[in-house]
């Protein structure tokens, strides 16, 4: 910024430049030509509604010229730079590009226009309500300008100008601030509520109320300091709007326009712009993916819920399956008796039934398939319903549907696999149970058979027919089906232990491991076309996270440079 005097001479120095290119004519274009893709700040409201005086307050300088009528005879563009420690203060104004002033990087651009007006006066040509009229919408109109709408509180709103023009160009309401000057200047007992508090007309931004140096102040030098001091003091003793006075005056209209935390989220909402380069874009997909992983591991480790329920597959679903298991059935004295009969042939055992045993054993041993493929088809479900959890609160994800739908899709490709090698090895634990039988379980057998034809122990004193009568009757079958189900439930436990190991490895720990794998090699083998057809975007979110870059950087600008200028002195 300049020093005041520096800065009014240029001033005076514009308005002449000003006149010379024609009044509200020739000199538009070189206005236009320089602002048209920067982010500004145009006041826009009727002529005398304090606009100037805004524009001062937020710069927290006095500079801008005065008087009665039209003062503000054209577009008025002050381009702020921050400048070094130690420099001096400058000014550089946009309609004169080829100056000295032209060694810079312009970070933020205030515009105060000329009021609007409804009629003609004397010595105005006839056209001037339009022509004024258009000067401002060549402003106001572009996206990149924040509009700052001013009505004086001693106004009926429903006429305001501004609000009016505001409207028209931006029927969002996202770039206008409606502002709302003079309430100290209102009749008594009347007050300006109804606007300030959104009943009159609602904009999407709060309104601000601001009281601005009247003209004596102006006249008797009191600076910008002293001004908001006094500004300060209104609202806070005020009846009428001191329960507003953290959101009036001139600093919080300054850090209204530098309110970005909003805009911050919602770009981390919807996401940064997608490079166009291949080796960018697999980036981002391998990025999005590990995102996704990431989430999905944590619901398996138990950062997010829905892990705990593949335990409870073991503790409560395998267990209760296997107590289910028909043995009662298959081990009744009928059975037992057809089976062992069946294993015996023509020629009847002599001492134990071992043929017998073993098919009664492989038949019982083969109903644990059951389970142990359910507990691998019930890890496959909670694998997959957690699968399109973690895609589901993805934050990132959300922007691109086909890309969640391919990678949905490979995952549950994955899944398949690792649940057809998990079957294959909890059948294996099954059929290795039925394959060889426990020795030990055999070599008791004989003295079973002993004990059950001597009470006593001895077995010389057991005539010869009671042992042939006792290994037709009910009973022998009977304790052949009672060692067999011990043999079985000993299985059980050793299944209900190996089980879950199995598919946990087979299933678990390769979803933590190698999800994606498979697709990340395929990914690699793809075109620029085919990965930009995974990064596409729904094209509203692609045009609203446009529009809010271009806030956000307008915002960040007003306020770094609002920030370094309005307390300097």
């Amino acid at each position: 910024m300049a020093t005041m005097e520096s800065l009014i001479g240029l001033v005076n120095r514009i308005q002449r430049a000003c006149t010379a290119l024609g009044d509200y004519g020739g000199g538009d274009q070189a206005f236009s030509s320089l602002w048209d893709a920067l982010p500004s700040v145009a006041v826009v409201g009727g002529q005398s509604s304090g606009k100037s005086s805004v524009l001062e307050s937020i710069v927290g300088r006095d500079f801008l010229p005065r008087g009665s009528g039209i003062v503000t005879r054209r577009p008025l563009v002050l381009q702020l730079q921050k400048t070094e420690d130690g420099q001096q203060e400058y000014a550089e104004f946009g309609h004169l590009p080829r100056r000295r002033f032209a060694d810079f990087f312009v970070n933020l651009t205030l515009i105060d226009l000329p009021g609007l007006t409804k009629v003609a006066v004397e010595g105005q040509p006839e056209s001037i309500v339009q022509d004024i009229e258009n000067m401002v919408r060549t402003y106001v109109e572009k996206p990149n300008c924040i509009i700052l709408a001013i009505s004086p509180a001693n106004q009926d709103i429903a006429t305001s100008d501004a609000i009016k023009l505001a409207r028209e160009v931006d029927p969002s309401g996202e770039r206008t601030f409606g502002v709302l000057t003079k309430l100290d200047l209102m009749d008594k007992g009347t007050n300006a509520l109804d606007v300030l508090e959104g009943r009159s007309y609602r904009l999407q931004h709060p309104w601000v109320g601001i009281v601005n140096r009247s003209q004596a102040e102006i006249n008797k030098n009191v600076d910008m300091i002293a001004a908001r001091r006094k500004e300060r003091e209104y609202f806070a003793t005020s009846p009428d709007y001191g329960h507003l006075a953290s959101k009036m005056g001139s600093e919080y209209l300054a850090k209204l326009l530098s309110s970005i935390d909003e805009l911050e989220s919602e770009m981390d909402h919807l996401g940064r712009p997608i490079a166009v380069d291949a080796g960018a874009q697999l980036y981002t997909i391998l990025e999005l993916c590990r995102a996704f992983d990431k989430i999905f591991k944590e619901h398996l480790d138990g950062g997010r819920p829905g892990g705990d329920r593949i335990y409870g597959v073991f503790d409560n679903q395998l267990p209760a399956a296997l107590r289910k298991l028909p043995f009662d059935r298959h081990l009744s004295v009928q059975n037992v008796r057809k089976i062992v009969s069946e294993a015996d042939g023509y020629q009847p055992h002599l001492i134990a039934p071992e043929q017998g045993y073993r098919r009664l054993i492989e038949g019982s041993l083969n109903y644990f398939r059951g389970p142990a493929e359910a507990s691998v088809d019930a890890v496959h479900f909670v694998l997959k319903e957690l699968v399109r959890k973690s895609i589901a609160e993805c934050q990132e994800l959300k922007r691109f549907p086909t890309l969640q739908t391919t990678i949905a899709g490979a995952a549950n490709e994955s899944l398949e696999r690792f649940r057809e090698e998990s079957k294959k090895t909890v059948v294996r634990l099954v059929d290795m149970e039925s394959s060889y039988l426990t020795v030990d379980f055999f070599r008791r057998l004989p003295q079973e058979v002993e004990k059950a034809g001597n009470p006593g122990g001895n077995p010389r004193e057991n005539p010869p027919a009671a042992a042939n009568i006792d290994r037709y009757a009910e009973g022998h079958f009977r304790r052949i089906g009672s060692n067999v189900s011990s043999y079985v439930n000993m299985v059980s436990d050793t299944l209900r232990n190996s089980i879950p190991k199995a598919v946990v490895y087979c299933q678990v720990k390769e979803a933590k491991q190698n999800l994606l794998n498979y697709f990340y090699t395929q990914i690699g083998k793809r075109e620029g076309k085919q990965l930009a057809d995974l990064l596409d975007e729904d094209p509203a979110l692609m045009e609203r996270r446009l529009q809010c870059a271009k806030r956000l950087e307008l915002y960040k600008k007003a306020r770094d440079e609002i920030d370094s200028v309005s307390w300097a002195r």
